[in-house]
C-alpha cells in the first residue's frame, strides 16, 4: 500500500537542510526539529530503538515537522507515513527517494534506483564515523558532477558556516547532526 500523500512533492521544493536523527541527540532532538528554519527537511533513523521505541518518536518528529511544514523521510524498511524513503526503496515507489552515496558504485546505483537526491559523504571529518577518509572539496566535486542530475546534498563534518562555501560549489543542500545540537 503506498504512503499517503500530504503534497506531492514535485510541487514543493526538496530541501537544502536536512538534520539526520541519531542517537546522539538524545532529548535534544526535539529541541532541533523545533528549530529547523522552515522548508527544512528530516530524515528519521534510530535504528537502535526497538520497534515500540522507534514507532513513538518517530510520530512525535512527525507531528513536529506537519506542524512546522518540514519534508520528514524515513530510513529502512517500515512503511509509515513519511513524504518518503532514505536507503533502499520499498517494494512501491515512494514519494522521494534519497540515498547515502560514498563512491562512484554507489552513484550508479542511486542513479538506476531513480533517486531524486543524494547524500555524498563523508565531506569532512564527523564524530559519526570517526579515522573515515574523507572526501574533501575536490573530490566531492568531481563525485557531485558524475551525480548530477540528481539533487546533491553535502554530509560530513559540516556546520551553517562550513554549508556556505559548499552550496555555492557543487551542492544543492546540506545535511548535518551535530550542527544541530546546540
Amino acid at each position: 500500500m503506498p504512503m499517503p500523500r500530504r503534497q506531492p512533492y514535485k510541487t514543493r521544493p526538496l530541501p537544502k537542510i536536512w538534520l539526520l536523527t541519531d542517537p546522539r541527540l538524545g532529548d535534544g532532538l526535539l529541541a532541533a526539529v523545533r528549530k529547523l528554519p522552515l522548508g527544512s527537511g528530516v530524515i528519521f533513523r534510530h535504528y537502535e530503538l526497538s520497534e515500540p521505541q522507534r514507532r513513538q518518536l518517530f510520530g512525535a518528529v512527525a507531528r513536529l515537522c506537519r506542524q512546522k511544514g518540514l519534508m520528514l523521510l524515513l530510513a529502512g524498511d517500515r512503511q509509515w507515513a513519511a513524504d518518503g524513503v532514505h536507503g533502499k526503496p520499498r517494494r512501491y515507489p515512494p514519494q522521494i527517494l534519497s540515498m547515502p552515496v560514498h563512491n562512484v558504485t554507489e552513484i550508479r546505483r542511486a542513479k538506476n534506483m531513480g533517486a531524486d537526491m543524494v547524500f555524498l559523504s563523508p565531506l569532512f571529518s564527523t564524530r559519526s564515523h570517526p579515522g573515515q577518509r574523507t572526501l574533501g572539496m575536490v573530490r566531492f566535486a568531481q563525485l557531485a558532477r558524475i551525480a548530477a542530475p540528481m539533487k546533491i546534498i553535502a554530509l560530513g563534518g559540516l556546520t551553517r558556516n562550513r554549508s556556505r562555501s559548499v552550496l555555492q560549489g557543487a551542492a544543492y543542500g546540506w545535511a548535518g547532526i551535530d550542527a544541530f545540537l546546540n
